[in-house]
């Protein structure tokens, strides 16, 4: 009785584990520690957005370290202060800073690292851009890059035709918006370029099944109106209201494993 009762709650606990942790999260939170993020550190995180990766750095650097957020919107910096306002964590700061001024921004550097989860991807001049934070990095720091590919996905075990079109509305949006989006394949070219050691290059991926499952129609349900401004899909053709029920349903069916995901991790060292 007790393995049949492990076998039905399993599921549903896998469920709740990924609608609170994103195994993207994960991801990076392994890379920025074995990249050396560690207490007492002065990290740098650029792009900060709403704070999210601010606040993974803040836990890992501690009380005794801090955490300077930067982002070219002044609403997202706003979210960010708020944000670790209410998480008591007060060994962040915020600054309103576009990546491509650092070079002439006070920052009252230099940090000990600096870090990045998808925004290079944007940057027209990821080399000038990575020059620009070495500058803000110490000589023996260490600067972290997480980014996202799609050159490799997506792949399934079986036809996942929904899966596909799902991965092709999102991405075809990120694209038409500027990014560059096989840049993880770049990171290595774009280290050496700037002048940077690269020390470790990773990939990792996550692999969806019928009861593994990414909470991928709340993500489209974020950027419906982007993927809609973008002329890529129509809120008809989207129907976020029954998108997560049909795409739980295809993987039900099929039986296939389905990976969408592809993420590239680098880090180097400043000379």
């Amino acid at each position: 009785m007790l393995a049949t009762l492990d076998r039905q709650l399993r599921p549903l606990c896998y469920r709740y584990w990924q609608m609170v942790i994103d195994p993207r999260d994960v991801m990076l939170q392994r890379l920025l520690v074995d990249a050396g993020i560690a207490s007492g550190m002065r990290v740098l995180d650029l792009g900060c957005g709403y704070g999210k990766v601010s606040a993974m750095l803040s836990r890992i650097v501690g009380p005794s370290g801090s955490v300077t957020g930067v982002d070219r919107d002044p609403s997202a910096i706003e979210v960010a202060r708020r944000s670790a306002a209410s998480q008591g964590l007060t060994n962040t700061r915020f600054q309103v800073t576009a990546l491509e001024s650092l070079a002439e921004t006070s920052l009252e550097g230099p940090f000990d690292a600096a870090v990045a989860r998808r925004v290079f991807m944007y940057v027209p001049d990821p080399v000038a851009a990575l020059l620009a934070v070495k500058g803000q990095v110490r000589a023996g720091g260490v600067v972290v890059l997480q980014e996202q590919d799609t050159s490799m996905v997506p792949v399934a075990s079986a036809p996942l035709p929904l899966h596909r079109r799902v991965h092709e509305w999102v991405w075809t949006m990120v694209e038409r918006e500027g990014a560059n989006v096989r840049f993880g394949l770049a990171l290595p070219s774009v280290f050496a370029r700037a002048g940077l050691s690269l020390e470790e290059l990773r990939v990792e991926a996550v692999a969806q099944t019928a009861s593994r499952r990414l909470p991928t129609a709340d993500m489209v349900r974020a950027v419906m109106a982007r993927i809609v401004a973008q002329g890529v899909a129509t809120e008809a053709e989207i129907d976020v209201d029954t998108l997560d029920q049909r795409l739980e349903a295809e993987l039900t069916v099929s039986g296939a494993s389905f990976v969408g995901d592809v993420v590239f991790g680098a880090w180097g060292r400043v000379s």
